[in-house]
């Protein structure tokens, strides 16, 4: 605010030298210097006050969006993961309520064969007949006339 260098503070010095007489030159140096610490004092004071409202403004905000998202997070149920463990334990170790009895297809008369294990040697692939071959052939090739 104010802008003193070392020459203003000579003019200053001078001037105070010219106008204060000499024997009352340290009681209002000694004045002068306490009015200057207090002033220093209330700036500093004010500006540590304008700092904590800063960071207690700061802070608000940032409480205000901790609170959006807890409530963005929050989870109805209670987790308890001894008592999910417990409940597991005693669900795996009681016997079942009702075995319900299976039920067979009612046109099932003779029963079904399981299905052939991959890479069995049981299992043997036939070529197709050259007659089948001809029989297709002769299908497309009355298919694609038919289709002009």
């Amino acid at each position: 605010m104010f802008d003193f260098d070392i020459g203003k503070m000579m003019v200053v010095a001078i001037v105070a030298l010219a106008v204060i007489p000499p024997k009352d030159l340290p009681r209002v140096m000694r004045t002068v210097g306490q009015v200057v610490g207090k002033m220093r004092r209330m700036a500093t004071e004010f500006q540590g006050q304008f700092m904590d409202a800063m960071k207690e403004a700061d802070l608000d905000s940032v409480k205000k969006e901790f609170e959006q998202l807890e409530q963005a997070a929050k989870v109805d149920m209670p987790f308890g993961p001894a008592i999910a463990m417990r409940d597991e334990m005693t669900q795996a170790v009681e016997a079942p309520k009702s075995i319900a009895p299976p039920t067979l297809p009612s046109e099932a008369t003779e029963p079904i064969p399981p299905p052939p294990e991959p890479f069995s040697s049981e299992i043997v692939v036939k070529p197709p007949e050259t007659t089948e071959i001809a029989e297709a052939l002769q299908h497309e090739k009355a298919a694609a006339s038919a289709a002009k």
